[in-house]
């Protein structure tokens, strides 16, 4: 039995591709340019799908779908909009739509959602109530950021975890946030932790908590972020920092749910959902033995990766408004920007991503008295940011992180991650050895574990190579041949 598909839009061109597109896809169509009769269609107990715009001349569809689902909670409805930011697509969600769609959107991907729907019914979980919020945590109108709209739409209500992925400076840990803020978790906490800012030694005591005298210094029990996010979420940022031995405690807290805290015996349950964050290549941490792959596999369920800035060049005037909105709430001057330095920023390669270009918007707006910021301006800023600054002149052509880049932004986290406190002593001598390692055993591979070519490769004499390779503990590569 052919299906009957609904549409509604007040476009008279989108109608008529609907009505084409849909009738050779085999389905009988319906097409109407208002919600009234629309929803008489749908309240008649007529169709087996529809297909809507959000704003039509007498209604918007979101105040029409929560009476379509309790009418007829079984059927399907795509929601389309030119109104394409990360709130439509969260609103979508928790109104019960199958599927949003931004426009202009592609005929193939419309026509196969719908198969899909009519194949395979569901009935979509209850939403959160209506509940509009100031601002909104991700920006951009890009077909990149669209389709990761759409993916955090479909988690908001899941406990799925997340694998952020992304250079420095994309907002991983914003879309952590958004996650939890419009999921069905948002009234539990939001705990973040970054691997790179806490000792390795401590990295198991700040995770699972510990007990009084579990170690020297350990006057007192003290809880983990485990516990501190409790029925939230936990955000493992620079997740591919994690040591070994933590590894192995948080993949049995994955399997069993469970875990015990340093010097504890009593395992202790626990109820949060992990999202995790990288901007390291994992895979390659994983043939280099620095990564569990069983691990990954666990953290990895649904994988979402942030595009880089230069890759969604046309957000970037969403982007400076809002930040020019942020800025002015904080007291700053609003500017206005002319043609010509749009199009600069625009194909500027920001190897900072966002957090450069919300970095530069501060800037102008705290140190420029002029009201337009013009081209001229705009270059003087990126040229001094690329030429000027000892670490930026080491930018990778690829624009990824240079070492001094990594470092740099390594240690700005460490501090940040200590608010106001200063961290423990002998910083100097536990970064060196923190380098030690992965550099030592970069070598060892390269060289297939040859020790010889490895000191030399190093500019090591043999022996303190050796005498560094027992004291750091790294696992020397050996391949079939090698000695």
């Amino acid at each position: 039995m052919t299906a009957t598909i609904l549409v509604a839009d007040d476009d008279a061109a989108i109608r008529t591709v609907l009505n084409q597109a849909l009738t050779r896809a085999g389905y009988d169509v319906r097409i109407t340019s208002n919600a009234a009769t629309l929803w008489r269609w749908v309240s008649a107990g007529e169709g087996d799908l529809v297909v809507t715009d959000v704003v039509m001349p007498d209604e918007n569809a979101f105040d029409l779908l929560p009476r379509i689902k309790k009418a007829r909670p079984d059927l399907p409805v795509l929601v389309m909009s030119a109104q394409n930011t990360f709130m439509t697509a969260i609103k979508a969600s928790e109104k019960g739509a199958y599927d949003y769609l931004p426009k202009p959107f592609d005929l193939t991907e419309l026509i196969a959602i719908i198969g899909r729907a009519l194949s395979e019914p569901k009935k979509k979980p209850a939403r959160l109530d209506d509940d509009t919020q100031d601002g909104m945590p991700l920006v951009g109108r890009s077909a990149a950021m669209q389709e990761i709209y759409r993916v955090l739409a479909r988690l908001m209500q899941t406990d799925l975890t997340l694998m952020i992925t992304g250079e420095s400076g994309t907002g991983k840990e914003l879309v952590a946030r958004a996650l939890h803020d419009y999921g069905k978790r948002r009234n539990g906490p939001f705990v973040a932790i970054n691997m790179a800012a806490i000792p390795r030694d401590l990295i198991e005591s700040e995770l699972f908590g510990h007990e009084k005298g579990a170690f020297t210094g350990a006057q007192n029990r003290s809880t983990g972020r485990f516990e501190q996010a409790e029925g939230g979420t936990l955000f493992l940022d620079e997740i591919g920092d994690m040591p070994m031995d933590a590894q192995t405690r948080l993949l049995r807290v994955l399997q069993q749910g469970e875990y015990t805290t340093v010097g504890g015996r009593t395992p202790i349950r626990t109820d949060v959902r992990i999202v995790a964050a990288t901007n390291k290549d994992l895979k390659q941490a994983i043939n280099q033995g620095l990564f569990r792959e069983d691990l990954y596999y666990r953290l990895n369920v649904v994988p979402l990766r942030l595009p880089p800035l230069r890759d969604r060049a046309e957000d970037i005037p969403d982007l400076v408004r809002h930040f020019m909105q942020m800025g002015e709430k904080e007291g700053l001057d609003v500017k206005r920007f002319d043609g010509e330095a749009l199009e600069v920023m625009k194909g500027y390669a920001w190897p900072g991503n966002v957090r450069e270009l919300e970095n530069l918007m501060r800037r102008l707006m705290a140190l420029y008295p002029q009201e337009v910021i013009t081209r001229e301006i705009i270059e003087a800023e990126l040229r001094s940011d690329t030429t000027d600054s000892p670490i930026d002149k080491m930018t990778a052509r690829n624009g990824s992180l240079t070492i001094a880049q990594a470092v740099e932004e390594n240690m700005r986290s460490y501090f940040a991650g200590f608010g106001d406190a200063l961290p423990p002593s002998g910083l100097y001598d536990r970064v060196l050895r923190e380098m030690e390692y992965p550099l030592i055993l970069a070598a060892l591979t390269a060289t297939r574990g040859n020790q010889i070519k490895a000191a030399d490769l190093l500019g090591l004499n043999r022996n303190t190579l050796r005498k560094k390779i027992r004291e750091l503990g790294v696992s020397v590569y050996r391949s079939s041949r090698s000695a």
